[in-house]
């Protein structure tokens, strides 16, 4: 990320990460999506599902079926996961939020993208592998480029400062919001318009403005397994 079968619109938010090491740059995905149960008052619900290789949580925002997904898998293969929770659950890709971390934000600026490349992010490149398809929305959550010679990846492998996590903080607070929000919206849209077809819907989700918030992809590697 699973959901209990029924009529009602499913939105999926998916919390991209290394497994054991949720406290890392890389993993804030995991972060935010835990205060996003907290603030549902689910905290406590979340379940392994080995039929999508991840935990999952099944909760409601207004109408609409909430699903929390956090892989059990590293986040260079992190798509295996998201696509079999797709799969399992009909879940269109276009419906699918990634919550990641992005090295060209600083640590406080949150974005939401409407689809596009993954800009060099493992966990992102692999669900667009997986998933055949960059339509997936995202918040993407800054977490800064590493100061003097720290290299990329020990960057992004690491914790946080007890300065940054005064920071981060206020930005898992905002990030829960801005989530919300989007939830709020796709419920919205999903009551007064048809579905849009994902081969005319890749171009149109391109084309929208990426909305930023004050309050995140990372290197490079191999393409994913699918």
């Amino acid at each position: 990320t699973m959901f209990a079968v029924c009529q009602q619109p499913k939105s999926p938010v998916v919390g991209l990460g290394n497994p054991g090491m949720e406290g890392t740059r890389h993993s804030v995905g995991m972060a935010v999506l835990g205060a996003l149960a907290a603030r549902l008052g689910v905290a406590d619900r979340w379940r392994g599902d080995k039929h999508v290789s991840g935990e999952v949580i099944v909760s409601e925002v207004q109408q609409t079926h909430v699903v929390l997904l956090r892989p059990r898998l590293l986040m260079n293969v992190n798509g295996v996961s998201v696509a079999k929770a797709a799969g399992k659950y009909g879940i269109r890709p276009e419906d699918i939020l990634l919550v990641h971390d992005e090295l060209d934000k600083p640590l406080g600026k949150i974005v939401i993208k409407h689809g596009g490349s993954a800009r060099g992010h493992n966990g992102v490149r692999s669900c667009v592998d997986c998933l055949q398809t960059d339509a997936m929305p995202r918040l993407r959550v800054g977490i800064g480029r590493p100061t003097g010679k720290t290299p990329v990846e020990r960057h992004v492998l690491g914790r946080f400062s007890s300065e940054e996590k005064k920071v981060l903080e206020s930005v898992l607070v905002q990030s829960v919001d801005l989530l919300l929000s989007q939830l709020s919206q796709e419920d919205s849209q999903q009551d007064s318009q048809p579905p849009s077809s994902p081969a005319g819907g890749r171009q149109a989700v391109q084309k929208r403005k990426e909305t930023e918030r004050s309050s995140s992809p990372a290197e490079n590697s191999p393409a994913s397994q699918c």
